[in-house]
């Protein structure tokens, strides 16, 4: 928190050799995420450009902080005792995710003409800088339109709520809202990654309208217009969209049964739920849940990868600042040989993680069935392995980089390192992970791909032929 004019005279010492508080970084300006555009992006970058000035801005991470220090309330009932389900958020939260939003970070993938997903990985890598707590609702609002495009009953209302590029806080009928955001319930108590061991069940109409009885586990931003959701029927486990409230405008039966107190990401809600009888729309094939929603999971790793290189980026940033501030032993920090050399490691490993994340964008930008789009299904199971399995340790070393200041809250460091494990954990943890990574290798298709790809590395960087070898003679 900045203040005005503070006293650095004290009765007992003066206040010197401490880095000043950071500003403003322009997150366009920085070569790490400017060369690794794609080349045709014009379209896009003078939005970008306007975008990147405001997630780095120093004002901006006042309203993150305001938003994780001042967490979001569950409202279970009204002042009358009727029941509700609402959750209570913060006004930084809502400045947040307006900005979010408007800036078409759910949106633009899908309006945009040309590199959409590109534009959506680099709008979420800045967007993390800001916060990384609103991004989990607009993650899954972009994500879920994977699967809602598929599904025509969706398109006049909720595909295009969805798309809208707009924020309407306002809990009411979707078809009442300028706007809409979509969420995810799939997880149960007993069977966690583990779909299949699911409980709830579904009782389903010829038209495909069900009520759904079964809970939730974790229910990420219960605030949401309405959820997709795992359930059985008789045909096998289904996919279906939960909406808030019923089609003649009554409340829906899902009862938020409390917020998840988390290690981190404390501006945005988590939750149980309960179907109690919900009123919910089957979105896919009978008995083909899995492959339903599996479609929206692939869409939020890319968001997970970006999510991650970012906070990898701004750890950097925030420790590169002290020490090319801050003496020790007559030098600037920077300028002493062992502080320099993890500087550098730190960069390159970030500007790696960066590069990677607009590769793995890219694939979901080509056209279907060529071969970047092919070997998309490969690298974004890859990337989101490796990148966010070492977020954690990453700005770890960078928290070490700043010493004891980096270990206080105000300094902005814990709040990073909370979040570092959150993008390994979610949706399927590393061995999850893995096992999808060796079944797309069973596709004759991805396999063929990826061996092109490993040729190309190969034939690139000579010294990498060893290993290279291994690589493909192991699988």
């Amino acid at each position: 928190m900045k203040t005005y004019k503070p006293r650095e005279t004290l009765s007992t010492h003066m206040v010197e050799n401490q880095p000043p508080i950071a500003g403003n970084f322009d997150l366009m300006a920085d070569a790490a995420l400017k060369d690794y555009l794609p080349q045709d992006f014009s379209e896009h970058e003078q939005h970008l450009n306007k975008f990147g000035k405001w997630a780095g801005s120093y004002n901006t991470r006042e309203l993150a902080r305001l938003a994780n220090e001042n967490p979001p309330k569950l409202k279970t009932f009204d002042q009358c005792g009727m029941r509700i389900d609402e959750v209570e958020f913060h006004p930084a939260y809502h400045e947040l995710i307006d900005k979010g939003l408007s800036a078409g970070v759910s949106a633009l993938a899908w309006r945009a003409k040309n590199n959409g997903h590109s534009a959506h990985a680099a709008l979420v890598y800045m967007m993390c800088w800001a916060d990384t707590g609103v991004c989990c609702p607009q993650t899954m609002t972009y994500a879920s339109v994977a699967v809602l495009q598929n599904c025509e009953w969706t398109h006049d209302l909720w595909l295009k709520g969805a798309i809208s590029a707009k924020y309407d806080a306002n809990c009411r009928p979707a078809r009442d809202k300028t706007s809409l955001t979509i969420g995810m319930a799939m997880t149960e108590k007993q069977g966690g990654s583990d779909l299949r061991a699911n409980s709830t069940k579904a009782k389903v109409g010829s038209d495909g309208e069900a009520e759904l009885i079964g809970h939730k586990w974790f229910c990420s931003a219960p605030m949401s217009d309405a959820f997709l959701t795992l359930a059985y029927e008789d045909a096998g486990l289904s996919c279906f969209l939960v909406p808030k409230w019923r089609p003649d405008g009554t409340r829906n039966a899902i009862e938020i049964q409390r917020l998840k107190d988390k290690m981190g990401d404390k501006s945005n809600a988590s939750s149980e739920i309960e179907y109690r009888n919900a009123y919910a729309k089957r979105i896919g094939e009978p008995g083909r849940g899995i492959a339903t929603i599996i479609n929206m999971a692939h869409h939020t790793r890319l968001d997970t990868i970006a999510g991650s290189a970012s906070g990898m980026r701004k750890a950097l940033s925030m420790a590169s600042h002290f020490v090319s501030h801050r003496s020790a032993f007559q030098k600037k920090l920077i300028d002493q040989p062992l502080m320099r050399a993890v500087i550098a490691d730190l960069a390159l490993e970030s500007e790696a993680a960066i590069a990677l994340t607009m590769r793995v964008a890219q694939g979901f930008d080509a056209p279907k069935g060529s071969k970047e789009n092919i070997l998309s299904r490969l690298l974004t199971p890859i990337a989101k392995y490796w990148v966010c399995k070492r977020q954690p340790s990453f700005v770890a070393e960078a928290m070490e980089c700043i010493g004891g200041v980096g270990f206080v809250e105000e300094s902005g460091m814990p709040l990073l390192f909370r979040t570092a494990p959150l993008n390994a954990i979610w949706e399927g943890s590393g061995n999850v992970i893995v096992l999808d990574i060796q079944r797309a290798l069973q596709n004759p298709n991805v396999m063929k791909a990826f061996q092109t790809e490993m040729q190309r590395m190969q034939n690139d960087i000579p010294a990498l032929r060893g290993l290279i070898n291994w690589i493909i003679d192991f699988n």
